[in-house]
């Protein structure tokens, strides 16, 4: 992959962001507070405002506008978890414009620990976590699918969370897929269009 090929890929996740974010606050207003498709919106809008001023950004650099884009706009948890995500991203990837299938890995095994760090979270806690550790293996092992990634995403739900804002409701939270696994869904969706 190359720069030009990670531009694509976030503003093809951002377009998706945007398609599905009613969808995105009605999942989160079954087990949280209902906010995370308008405000992953949000940072994605303000990720393609900051790009127009940006020309031939390396991979690294880019990583790092949409980190911190989602810092500074996305409300709840879901700034913090994806721009740590991203900013591990490119710190791995440091200023080159062309990577490998390894270097992608290494970078989102990155990410992936980024936020379980900052989430203080694991697998099979109902969190995004429950989608970006499977297709990381998935890639590692050059097999991931589009399906793959449906079913990492609604494998969320008969969970129950034990995280966040709905780790309150309990057994109740069980039945509902997780609003930021659907989201990484769209992320890795997107990225498979272009690997």
């Amino acid at each position: 992959m190359n720069s030009v090929d990670f531009t694509k890929w976030f503003e093809i996740w951002t377009s998706e962001i945007q398609t599905h974010k009613i969808h995105l606050s009605d999942l989160d207003n079954a087990i949280g507070d209902g906010d995370h498709g308008f405000n992953m919106a949000k940072g994605v809008a303000a990720y393609q405002e900051a790009h127009l001023n940006k020309q031939d950004l390396s991979i690294g650099d880019e990583c790092k506008l949409i980190g911190m884009s989602m810092l500074s706009k996305v409300g709840g948890a879901s700034g913090p978890l994806y721009g740590s995500a991203f900013l591990a991203m490119a710190k791995s990837f440091g200023d080159t414009k062309e990577i490998t299938h390894d270097q992608l890995v290494a970078a989102l095994t990155a990410g992936v620990e980024s936020i379980m760090y900052r989430g203080k979270a694991s697998r099979y806690e109902k969190t995004m976590i429950d989608v970006w550790l499977p297709v990381i293996e998935s890639l590692k092992q050059n097999n991931l699918t589009e399906e793959m990634i449906d079913s990492f995403v609604n494998e969320t739900g008969p969970l129950k969370a034990t995280k966040g804002r709905a780790a309150y409701l309990g057994d109740r939270s069980i039945g509902h897929i997780d609003p930021g696994s659907f989201s990484s869904g769209l992320l890795f969706k997107a990225l498979l269009k272009l690997i």
